[in-house]
């Protein structure tokens, strides 16, 4: 049976960690951290262009290996399209091998979070402002309707947003 892949996508400090786990907590599988926290924390100086490419060959590591743990689904917080954003606002352009395995990965679903979550501040993070967090939020909006995919805006508490998540995922059965 093939696992569906679902992707908790959004803004920074948008509650797509906790939305990923409780998720993967409900529907009895497991989940693939976003790798670039690990990366970054480890790394011991500023991140620079290179590391984004490094970061996302890693992330599809880790997901391709949690892959064959998952039961029925495979939630994924993040995917490529986070590194794409991230490195075309930072550096203006996004290396050609990102793009490529973009294109190359196939999903089955989004879960859009929106910035209803009180930012927290954190020294990994870079767009604390409402109108920063506006403009990416319409960024992964944009992504997900250009996608083709099922996609559901994940907004509320957290309780509202595992039950507006499941809802979702449930239509895919």
């Amino acid at each position: 049976m093939s696992i569906k892949k679902i992707v908790v996508i959004g803004p920074e400090s948008t509650g797509k960690s906790t939305l990923s786990h409780a998720l993967a907590v409900q529907l009895q599988t497991v989940w693939v951290p976003e790798y670039a926290r690990e990366y970054l924390e480890q790394l011991g100086r500023p991140y620079e262009e290179p590391d984004l490419l490094n970061i996302a060959q890693d992330q599809l590591k880790a997901e391709d290996a949690l892959a064959q743990q998952a039961n029925k689904f495979l939630v994924c917080d993040t995917d490529l399209h986070v590194i794409k954003v991230w490195s075309e606002s930072k550096y203006g352009r996004c290396d050609k091998k990102i793009l490529e395995a973009i294109a190359a990965r196939t999903y089955d679903m989004y879960l859009l979070t929106y910035t209803d979550v009180i930012w927290e501040d954190d020294p990994l993070r870079e767009h604390s402002l409402p109108e920063e967090r506006a403009y990416f939020y319409n960024i992964y909006r944009d992504i997900v309707q250009a996608s083709g995919l099922p996609w559901a805006d994940i907004r509320g508490s957290h309780e509202e947003r595992v039950k507006l998540s499941l809802e979702a995922i449930g239509t895919l059965l």
